[in-house]
């Protein structure tokens, strides 16, 4: 099977820097103290006593149950314990117990203004659902109808399919493995009176297997003659059969084309990037950064714009999900997601792992995003570490862009054409873009120069503002070496055949 990009070509690029490193000092917390209890030492009266009692309940039937609102208020306070009470902003009302656990509180800017001296001297989703209903037409020998994009409350986009595939290259590719039409035939729409709503709606749970599509589809299928399946993102279990796991590559790798109208301008935007990157011989980074107000929103982490920040992500969270944050017993840790490498990185934070990996003020860097928050604030510290950043509105006109603008699906088409034959690409955030975009790298080229920050790690290095340049050089080089012995990782039985083709869309299969 031969690899295609969405612009119809395959573009190679060469090698990259790579570094190797002894593997990162972790931090390990110690069990303090000397003390506990001696057998030799005669107790005061008081305190004996009390102890007396306690183990007296504990061991006693009704005792315990007396015991338990003691345990349970114990308990409570161990937990409360565990929250990042000083990570909360300034005017919430509690007041600064203790130091915040490692890694939880932002301290990124100060870091970076620590070692700025010695960095200068230094030198989607619909994819995924349109690939698993093609193997799931596969699956039951069913005829797949071109399908129809959900409007999205928060992107808002009501691109159609062939306004972003082209749908007739589409059709032709799978035309020996499973029949797609533009639309449902005449006589079959007129069974349900010409109106597509009266089709039944199968709400099918997510990661469905093989058996549950024969056993609870198929026969729905066959009774009504048409079904709707809405949602389907994520609706296919990740390890099938491997003829059903082929259909997933053949329309992933080979039968998703992007249209011509998008393929133009992206092949454009394409050379311009490789000119401008004159000073690395072609070679430019593509860093897909998820630092939009509704990703900040929704990941509920803080960073340094104290009340008025805190404001803009409520009404932000407000208007997007409706009071989704506001429900009972859900409780937001801002500190706690960061700590577990939750929060989306900043531009500022990019910059620093690429500066500390040994890219110097001379690499070309492609962002691919949509408008960033605060852009002016936290864009500059990037733009400062890395002077030749292009975007896709400095690759391309207003007017080239102007059948786009608004339309964030076929925006994101062009970003991803960009990414795709970078020589090296940075994901900051998770999220389809960045798991098909590996997965198409390393369908393409094999062993692909992919960078995944492992963020538990990070948030550890960049917490602390007195960290020494060599140090912070030694993290990001490990960091380096990690993604780069990762290369091709042959996907694991629950893993994404999006994301790790190897072997089931790379490998030569006995016909069954």
């Amino acid at each position: 099977m031969h690899g295609y990009s969405r612009l119809g070509n395959g573009k190679g690029n060469g090698g990259s820097p790579t570094s190797t490193g002894s593997l990162s000092p972790r931090l390990r917390g110690g069990r303090g103290g000397k003390g506990g209890a001696g057998f030799g030492t005669k107790p005061e009266k008081l305190a004996q006593r009390l102890v007396y009692l306690l183990v007296s309940a504990v061991f006693r039937r009704k005792g315990v149950l007396l015991f338990a609102p003691v345990l349970y208020i114990i308990g409570m306070l161990m937990y409360m314990g565990t929250l990042n009470l000083d990570a909360v902003q300034e005017g919430v009302g509690v007041a600064i117990l203790r130091r915040a656990p490692v890694g939880s509180v932002y301290r990124s800017p100060k870091v970076f203004e620590n070692l700025w001296p010695f960095m200068q001297a230094d030198g989607g989703n619909s994819s995924l659902a349109i690939c698993d209903a093609v193997a799931v037409a596969g699956l039951l020998n069913a005829t797949l109808v071109i399908p129809m994009f959900h409007l999205n409350s928060v992107w808002r986009d009501s691109s159609k399919f062939g306004e972003i595939f082209d749908e007739d290259y589409f059709i032709n590719t799978l035309r020996s493995h499973v029949r797609v039409v533009k639309e449902l035939p005449e006589d079959v729409l007129l069974r349900f009176d010409n109106n597509l709503s009266n089709i039944v709606n199968l709400r099918v749970k997510a990661w469905s297997s093989k058996t549950y599509y024969i056993q609870k589809v198929l026969p729905k299928l066959l009774e009504f003659g048409a079904v709707r399946i809405a949602p389907f993102s994520s609706r296919l279990a990740h390890t099938v059969p491997p003829a059903i796991q082929r259909l997933r590559c053949l329309a992933n790798f080979e039968a998703l084309r992007f249209s011509q109208p998008i393929r133009t301008l992206a092949e454009n935007m394409i050379d311009r990037m490789v000119r401008n990157s004159s000073m690395s011989g072609g070679k430019y980074i593509s860093v897909h950064l998820r630092f939009e107000k509704d990703m900040v929103a929704f990941s509920c982490c803080t960073y340094d714009g104290g009340r008025e920040e805190k404001r803009e992500m409520d009404a932000a969270r407000e208007r997007s999900w409706r009071g989704k944050f506001k429900r009972p017993h859900r409780m937001v840790r801002p500190g706690a997601m960061r700590k577990d490498g939750k929060c989306p990185l900043t531009p500022l934070e990019v910059g620093m792992i690429l500066r500390g990996m040994g890219f110097d003020n001379t690499t070309s860097v492609y962002v691919a995003s949509g408008k960033i928050y605060k852009e002016e604030k936290y864009m500059a510290p990037l733009r400062q570490l890395f002077p030749l950043i292009e975007t896709k509105y400095t690759l391309a006109s207003a007017e080239e862009l102007a059948p786009f603008e608004g339309h964030s699906s076929r925006m994101a088409a062009l970003d991803y054409a960009v990414c795709l034959h970078s020589e090296v690409f940075l994901t900051t955030q998770g999220g389809n873009f960045p798991h098909f975009m590996m997965g198409h790298r390393r369908y393409l080229y094999g062993h692909a120069k992919t960078i995944n920050p492992d963020k538990r790690k990070l948030v550890v290095t960049l917490d602390n503002p007195n960290i020494r340049w060599e140090k912070f050089k030694h993290d990001m080089h490990e960091m380096l070496h990690r993604n780069n012995v990762k290369g091709v990782d042959v996907r694991k039985p629950n893993a994404s055949v999006f994301t790790f083709p190897m072997p089931d869309c790379m490998c030569r299969h006995a016909e069954e």
